[in-house]
C-alpha cells in the first residue's frame, strides 16, 4: 500500500518531444518521465535553474495509462531571424523585415503532435503528496499538454489515494467528462508490471538549464506498437 498523487491530462493536440533533432522533432504517443515531472515543477513554481527543487522532482517516480487512440500529426515549421549584418537594433518588426535578403534563408523544421490525448497519471516516492496535487488544481505556471500551443481541455482534477499499486491507482482518475471509461490501452510506468516489458528512453532529466537528459528504463503493458 502507499499514497499515489493521481490525475488527468486531456488535450485536442499535444507534443510530447523524443530526441530532440535541429530539423525535426520527433515525439512518442505518451508524455514521458521528464514531461511529467516539468508538468510537477511548472505548477510547483520549482524554475529550471533551481537545482534544489530540480532534485526533489527527480524523487518521484511516475505511470502514465493511455486512455485514447490518439493519432500522428506532423507540423511544417519555419522561423527566421534577421542577421545583425543586415541591422543592428531594428526599432520595429517592419524594420527588420525590410532588412532581410534573398539569400537570408528560413530554418525549416518538423514537429510531431498527437491529436485526441488523454491520459492517467500516477506519482510516487516524493515529498508531501497533498502538496503536489493541490499545486496541479492551482498551478503556479501555465500547464500545456508537452508544448505551448496545446492547452488542456480539461481539469486535471489531481488528488492523492491510497493504493496497492501502479495499475489501481491509475484505475481511480476521474476521466474527462467526454469519457464514460478509463480502461487503458497501455500502462507506461517506472515500476515493473506483471505481464509487461521493458523499454529504455533518454527521459531522466540531469540538467535543465543545459536540456541534458540521461537514460531511463521504462515498463509497459498493453498492445504493442
Amino acid at each position: 500500500m502507499g499514497d499515489y498523487v493521481i490525475f488527468t491530462l486531456a488535450a485536442p493536440m499535444g507534443g510530447f518531444g523524443g530526441p530532440a533533432g535541429h530539423e525535426r522533432r520527433g515525439g512518442t504517443h505518451w508524455p514521458a518521465r521528464s514531461a511529467l515531472l516539468g508538468l510537477v515543477g511548472a505548477a510547483l513554481g520549482v524554475r529550471r535553474d533551481d537545482r534544489a527543487g530540480q532534485g526533489a522532482l527527480r524523487r518521484w517516480q511516475t505511470a502514465v495509462s493511455i486512455l485514447s487512440e490518439s493519432h500522428p500529426l506532423q507540423d511544417f515549421h519555419t522561423a527566421q531571424t534577421v542577421p545583425t549584418a543586415n541591422i543592428k537594433r531594428p526599432a520595429t518588426r517592419r524594420a527588420a523585415l525590410t532588412a532581410l535578403k534573398p539569400t537570408d534563408n528560413a530554418t525549416l523544421s518538423r514537429r510531431d503532435y498527437r491529436t485526441d490525448c488523454a491520459f492517467g497519471v500516477a506519482l510516487w516516492g516524493g515529498e508531501d503528496p497533498q502538496a503536489v496535487a493541490d499545486a496541479l488544481n492551482a498551478p503556479q505556471f501555465t500547464p500545456y499538454m508537452g508544448r505551448k500551443s496545446c492547452p488542456f481541455a480539461a481539469p486535471m482534477a489531481a488528488r492523492v489515494v491510497v493504493a496497492e499499486a501502479v495499475p489501481e491507482a491509475l484505475a481511480s482518475i476521474t476521466p474527462p467528462p467526454w469519457m464514460t471509461a478509463v480502461t487503458p490501452r497501455q500502462i507506461i510506468s517506472d515500476a515493473p508490471l506483471e505481464g509487461g516489458w521493458s523499454e529504455t528512453q533518454s527521459a531522466e532529466p540531469i540538467d535543465r538549464d543545459l536540456w541534458h537528459f540521461g537514460l531511463h528504463q521504462l515498463h509497459v503493458t498493453g498492445p504493442r506498437g
